[in-house]
Formats: structure tokens, sequence, C-alpha cells
């Protein structure tokens, strides 16, 4: 008999992580579940401690590098369960996750989808509090959804069957491919909130590369652009003005992120996309237009800005 619950976590180089994310399954206070471990060809001891586990409910599946998205819809073809769960190697959960969401979709039939708070770990102050996220099942649920991300991954139950009309990972997306999927998934169907933190995100230390940042933000440009052309009547819905401000504001929000934090490389990057789109007021401009520039006198110009009348704490974006 499948069991209730299919939970996919991809292995790549985890081995150090491992005891601590497969211990929080084995923890669960709900146990009628499977735990697809796929290991992406990596190149350390993950494969040998996942094929000494001895739970029954454990299944290791192997495979040459193909990334995190391959990897996924790699556990979702071997997945038997009516519920699906992803749980990345080096993330965790509470204890009653399983529990709780489960029970939050048995009692809502016509939802697809539960999602919870999160805490991230090793993250100092504010960034590293418990996080709660609002109710999302409101007359604008799909503008919010279409706006950014809302949850990470190991944050939500999904029906298994929902996944699988949506059309699994897009491979080709190595940042956002799970924004996509839970816009295609929840986007027009019900989903419910278990306003609890049961999901817990590790930070290992280390600065993200600045390419990796610019990526992100551009990588979910390009999924929030192909939801729009997979769903003409919606885009149609919210009008130019509105989907402009959707993509190209939430872009410019982004880039001024990176900005404030002087991370030039990735600012630099999503300032031209947004200019290429012609978006943003005569302030905007004023900011991004720099970024055409050669870097070193892209920099002087900063120096001088960051030694005069205290401007780096003029954030546009925070002013009234």
């Amino acid at each position: 008999m499948p069991p209730s619950v299919s939970i996919i976590m991809p292995c790549y180089n985890a081995a150090a992580y491992l005891p601590q994310s497969v211990g929080s399954v084995l923890s669960q206070t709900f146990t009628d579940w499977e735990l697809i471990a796929v290991d992406d060809g990596s190149s350390d001891g993950t494969l040998d401690w996942l094929q000494t586990r001895t739970d029954r409910r454990v299944r290791v599946h192997t495979q040459v590098n193909q990334g995190v998205s391959a990897t996924r819809n790699a556990g979702l073809r071997q997945a038997r369960g009516k519920y699906v769960a992803f749980l990345d190697a080096d993330d965790t959960w509470a204890p009653s996750f399983l529990e709780k969401m489960l029970a939050a979709l048995e009692k809502r039939p016509d939802a697809v989808l539960a999602y919870c708070g999160w805490k991230n770990m090793g993250l100092p102050g504010l960034r590293g509090e418990p996080f709660t996220p609002p109710d999302y099942e409101t007359p604008a649920k799909r503008e919010t959804l279409l706006a950014g991300c809302r949850w990470p991954i190991h944050a939500a139950l999904t029906k298994r069957e929902a996944i699988i009309a949506a059309g699994g990972f897009d491979p080709n997306l190595k940042n956002a491919e799970d924004y996509a999927l839970w816009l295609e998934v929840a986007g027009t169907t019900a989903i419910v909130r278990v306003p609890e933190v049961l999901a817990h995100y590790h930070f290992h230390g280390g600065n993200q590369a600045s390419g990796n940042l610019a990526r992100a933000a551009l990588q979910l440009l390009d999924a929030q652009q192909a939801y729009l052309a997979r769903h003409p009547d919606f885009a149609a819905q919210l009008g130019r003005v509105r989907r402009r401000d959707l993509l190209y504001g939430n872009l410019l929000k982004q880039g001024y992120e990176n900005y404030w934090k002087r991370d030039l490389p990735a600012a630099r990057t999503i300032f031209r996309r947004v200019m290429r789109s012609g978006y943003g007021r005569a302030r905007d401009w004023f900011y991004m237009l720099p970024a055409l520039l050669p870097m070193p006198i892209h920099e002087s110009l900063l120096k001088i800005l960051d030694n005069s009348s205290g401007k780096t704490s003029r954030n546009p974006e925070n002013r009234g």
C-alpha cells in the first residue's frame, strides 16, 4: 500500500548535513511517509551515508549530476504518495510538520497546497526571526503570488496530482524554479495556511556570489513572463501598467537592495535590465544610469557620494 506522503530530498555533496535533515524526517509524529533521497552525482560521502540507512521508508536513487530541478523531478517520478513535500538536504522540519500540514489539507478538500511559517537559522537580527506568512487565499492571491515567492520550498505540502498537472520543475531554471511551480499550482486553486513556524531554513555562512544574486532576480523575471505568456487572460486582466509594476518594479526593488549594500556587480546587471524595459521614475534613472558606465567610473562616483552628505542612507525605495 503506498504511503500518504512522499518526501523528495535532492542531495548534492550534503554528507555533513544529512544526519540533521534526515533525522528531522525520522522524528516526524506522522509516520506514513516515504523519503526519496536523490543523489545528484555527489563526490563526497553522500551516497554512502544514504545507502547505509536501515529504515525501509528511506529510498535512495542516484544519477549523474543534472541540477536541482531535474533531481526533484526524478524524485517526483518515483513518488507514490497522494501528497508531496520537498526538503533540501541541509534544511529541517519541526517534528509536527507533516501531521499539522496534512491535517490542514484534509480539512479543506478543495485545497491543493498547505504552507506554513519558517525560521532562517544562522542569520543575525530580524532576518533570523521566525516568520509566519499571512493568509494569501484572498481575491488578490494571484497577483500576490506573481509578485514573488511567498514561502520556501520546504514550507509546503502539496497534492501530487497538482504538481504533475503543473509539469513539475523547469530544469532550465537554476533559480526561481520553486516560485514558478508554486505560481502554477496555487494561482487558481485553493491553498490553506498553517499559522505556525514548522520549517527551518539553514544558512551555513559565506556570501552568495554577486552573479548568483543577479541571476536569481532575472530568472524570477523570466518565470513571471513565462507564466503571463501561458495565461494571457490573466495578463490582460492585470493591464499593462500593473504588469510592469509587478515585474519590473519587483526587479528594481532587488536592484536597489544590492545597490545600497554596494554590491555593484549585481545592482548594475539588474539596473541595465530594468532600463532596457524603459521602466522607472526620473529619480530611479538617476541611480540606474551610472550602471552604463565602466565599473571603475561607477565606483569612483559612489565614493564621492559616500563621502558627501550621507546620501547612501537615502534609499528612494524607503521614502514615502
